[in-house]
């Protein structure tokens, strides 16, 4: 049995993608490790939705690594905007 570089390298680039949003942002506001599933998650489906559309652009074997990124930050903005909507925490006062 043998592991395919689909999980792998989706999770590398989940932790690329959240890492810069991190980066960008200043924190992530105690969700990082939703933030990162949701990036690893949305780089995987990402990738599997280019290998089945055909597109490879900069492509890692059949691991499309734009549309990667892209499905990433998608699941990233997710995140962020049910972070938004949610009811916040802490003593109104």
């Amino acid at each position: 049995m043998t592991i395919g570089p689909a999980l792998p390298l989706a999770l590398l680039v989940g932790l690329a993608n959240t890492g810069l949003y991190v980066l960008i942002r200043g924190d992530a506001g105690g969700r990082l490790p939703v933030t990162y599933v949701a990036a690893s998650l949305g780089a995987w489906a990402g990738a599997a939705i280019a290998g089945r559309l055909g597109v490879s652009l900069l492509a890692i074997g059949d691991f499309s690594i734009v549309a990667a990124s892209v499905m990433a930050w998608i699941g990233i903005g997710i995140v962020a905007i049910l972070a938004t909507l949610a009811p916040q925490s802490g003593k109104a006062g």
